[in-house]
């Protein structure tokens, strides 16, 4: 991937340029952005992370290797359109665009490899989790490409494509569901009057601590609960108040409405 250009340059885009960047996985002035109008933006990234501007004659497009498909569901026909002229017939596309269908970008960007993924917002630091389909005109080589890219910025799994929804609601949204979890304990811990400093560093260190041992111990989430969990204790007494206020019942209901509204904005494009 000598040439990778991103279309759009908001809070994906820069999530995945910086890691990109950062990792090593590409040159920054190999990488270019570009938006429809916001200028001021496209100079922040570019000197942030060293990337590159595309220029009005759109140069960079026409030796894209990659084009990387990152604005909002209701810009990608007009995106499409603007890009469509520029773009040689071999040059792959990535999107990271929530909901919208592989059909939908051959439908605006012709036939030629196509992979849709969903990575979410820790790619900034290495840490995304994502989940990658493909069209048929992908090669494994190209495949190998593209995942080593994403790679770069984290955890990749190939899902089928209708599954992406899934994983969007997962692990796409997945950091805002933990970071409102993070936010109620520090608030519950000042309320019960420790300090910010000291109620945010426990935290951070507890989400990190359990978050290991789900990992490296391949133990069940349950039996590492149960492990916490002594009769008449304290976290079986804390427990108990999220059973009560159906805290199993309530992630469901995230996920399905996560689900959900990706599926929607993939029916509106």
């Amino acid at each position: 991937m000598e040439t990778i250009v991103f279309i759009g340059a908001g809070s994906m885009a820069e999530a995945v340029i910086a890691g990109i960047v950062e990792q090593g996985a590409v040159v920054p002035k190999n990488v270019f952005v570009m938006n429809r109008s916001d200028d001021e933006r496209l100079l922040s990234l570019h000197n942030k992370y060293g990337v590159s501007i595309v220029c009005k004659d759109k140069e960079a497009l026409k030796n894209a290797d990659l084009v990387v498909l990152a604005t909002k569901p209701k810009d990608i026909h007009q995106a499409m359109a603007d890009t469509l002229p520029y773009l040689d017939d071999k040059t792959a596309v990535l999107s990271v665009i929530a909901g919208v269908s592989i059909q939908t970008i051959e439908n605006g960007l012709g036939a030629r490899p196509i992979a849709r993924s969903m990575p979410n917002t820790s790619a900034t630091i290495g840490k995304s989790a994502s989940g990658i389909a493909w069209n048929q005109a992908i090669s494994e080589e190209l495949k190998k490409h593209i995942l080593g890219l994403l790679e770069s910025i984290g955890m990749v799994k190939e899902v089928e494509e209708d599954d992406l929804h899934a994983v969007t609601a997962l692990s796409g949204s997945g950091p805002a569901y933990v970071y409102y979890l993070a936010e109620a304990l520090e608030e519950a811990a000042i309320g019960k009057g420790l300090s910010k400093d000291i109620a945010r560093a426990l935290i951070i260190q507890t989400l990190e601590g359990a978050a290991a041992m789900l990992k490296e111990t391949g133990t069940e989430p349950a039996e590492l609960r149960n492990n916490v969990t002594s009769p008449g204790g304290t976290t079986q007494a804390g427990l108990e108040a999220l059973e009560n206020g159906k805290f199993k019942e309530t992630i469901a209901d995230c996920i399905g409405k996560a689900e959900a509204r990706s599926r929607e904005l993939g029916a509106q494009s």
